[in-house]
């Protein structure tokens, strides 16, 4: 299995656009061992040919432009991306399809409810209907049914589990102040030839026991690293919001719950990497007390352009 990460920041990417905080004005001046980012957004594939998005980022132009992987080969129009997972229907994972417009029929692999928000209240779904239109692939994690195995043609050799999570529906959404089952995903995909497990959460507001099952079953975890602290965009003086009020576990635990780095050092994961990364987490500089706590524990902080293979 091959992981290409074409998008490793959260909403907004890094440095934000209109965000002078110590990180972000520190990397645009180049004051800071740092790396600009894209919003969050990976490739998956079997053979290195075709490929699946797992979420579509408003950069998505620039991520397929910066990645000769997902160029096209073959014919005036052609494009190796065969399909699209949604983990929910927030702005910055689902507007990316509106940039796909110009290509074929795509593919949208998504919840009843990552459906019903995208065909309602942010219809991007029906907007495409007047250019390449989609096809939309049930992931039937609903009720009570809180996980669906399914298969994508052409990638017969990868097999997907879609495991609802704890969340938060993007603030548009109906389901915004109480969650209902399919807002959020994870993925756990398993190739079969192998045996080689990874599972994909850029958002994750809990890890329970549930939770932490999922992850103990892989060999590689691509998971939630949006803040280090729970009151972090407070203590920047970026917002009065806290991780929780975001649907985010942050990297370090408090006396009421535990932290993402102690969830993934309580796994045997072989690699254990932090995607979807804001602006405000320290993580971001490669300097800081922070990077070296990960580095110290074996944790990856993923960067746009790289590629795992499992």
């Amino acid at each position: 299995m091959k992981i290409l990460v074409l998008g490793s920041g959260a909403g907004g990417g890094f440095p934000q656009w209109n965000c002078n905080c110590r990180l972000c004005a520190g990397q645009r001046q180049g004051e800071l061992s740092a790396h600009a980012r894209t919003q969050s957004s990976i490739a998956v594939s079997a053979d290195g040919e075709s490929w699946v998005l797992l979420n579509a980022s408003p950069d998505i132009g620039q991520q397929i432009r910066n990645h000769a992987q997902l160029h096209p080969r073959h014919g005036l129009r052609d494009t190796p991306i065969k399909a699209v997972v949604l983990m929910d229907a927030q702005i910055d994972h689902v507007t990316g399809l509106l940039g796909m417009r110009e290509g074929p029929c795509i593919d949208v692999y998504a919840t009843p409810c990552v459906f019903e928000d995208l065909t309602t209240v942010f219809p991007v779904l029906s907007v495409l209907e007047h250019y390449c239109g989609t096809h939309w692939h049930m992931l039937a994690v609903a009720g009570t049914q809180t996980s669906a195995t399914f298969t994508i043609d052409g990638f017969a050799s990868l097999r997907f589990t879609a495991v609802a999570i704890p969340g938060k529906a993007p603030p548009y959404s109906p389901h915004r102040r109480e969650q209902t089952v399919g807002d959020n995903i994870a993925l756990l995909i398993e190739d079969l030839d192998d045996g080689r497990r990874m599972f994909y959460s850029p958002g994750l507001a809990e890890v329970g026991e549930q939770e932490l099952q999922w992850m103990s079953d892989a060999d590689c975890l691509l998971v939630d690293g949006t803040f280090w602290a729970e009151n972090e965009m407070q203590h920047a003086g970026l917002s009065q919001k806290t991780a929780s009020d975001m649907g985010h576990l942050p990297q370090t635990g408090n006396a009421t719950r535990i932290g993402m780095v102690d969830v993934m050092l309580a796994t045997a994961a072989r690699r254990k990497v932090l995607i979807h990364i804001n602006n405000s987490n320290p993580i971001l500089d490669e300097a800081s007390e922070q990077r070296r706590v990960l580095d110290g524990h074996g944790i990856e902080v993923a960067y746009d352009g790289m590629e795992i293979t499992l």
